[in-house]
């Protein structure tokens, strides 16, 4: 079984839920273990985050300011990635690990957690980070979509 989506959602704090219910929905649908389901929908939870926090400034008066979230659903792998319009990542400096007395900045630290491959880049020739992640999916007994 394979199958995909993409959302382009407007970098508001109110698309990063809608994203992640969807996510969530789409993989109880397929019939994929509702702990692996969690870890992804938390793990793009965050990565929306900072699409909305760092992705860019949104000109005055304009509401097209916009991040893409894809999501691939590949026999037994899910890989998420979503992408901004923002600054992207330094080269020159990785993203910096939190500090356990810091308020903000686990979100990347989370996603390398849950995930079973992180990439963190910028997109190449326009900018914009790039934070893509995948994991092995495991699937519930007489799951309707089961990989096969």
């Amino acid at each position: 079984m394979s199958m995909w989506w993409s959302l382009h959602l407007r970098r508001d704090a109110a698309s990063v839920p809608l994203a992640r219910r969807l996510l969530l929905g789409t993989m109880e649908t397929a019939g994929v273990d509702p702990d692996v389901s969690y870890d992804l929908s938390v793990a793009l939870s965050e990565a929306c985050a900072n699409a909305v926090e760092h992705g860019g400034a949104v000109p005055s008066g304009s509401t097209s300011e916009a991040y893409r979230i894809t999501a691939y659903l590949d026999g037994e792998k899910c890989r998420i990635e979503v992408a901004d319009s923002g600054p992207g990542f330094s080269h020159c400096q990785p993203p910096r690990q939190a500090h356990a007395d810091d308020e903000n900045g686990r979100g990347l630290c989370l996603i390398r957690e849950l995930a079973d491959h992180v990439h963190i880049g910028n997109t190449p020739g326009r900018g914009g980070a790039v934070v893509s992640f995948d994991k092995i999916l495991k699937w519930r007994e007489g799951a309707p979509l089961v990989a096969v």
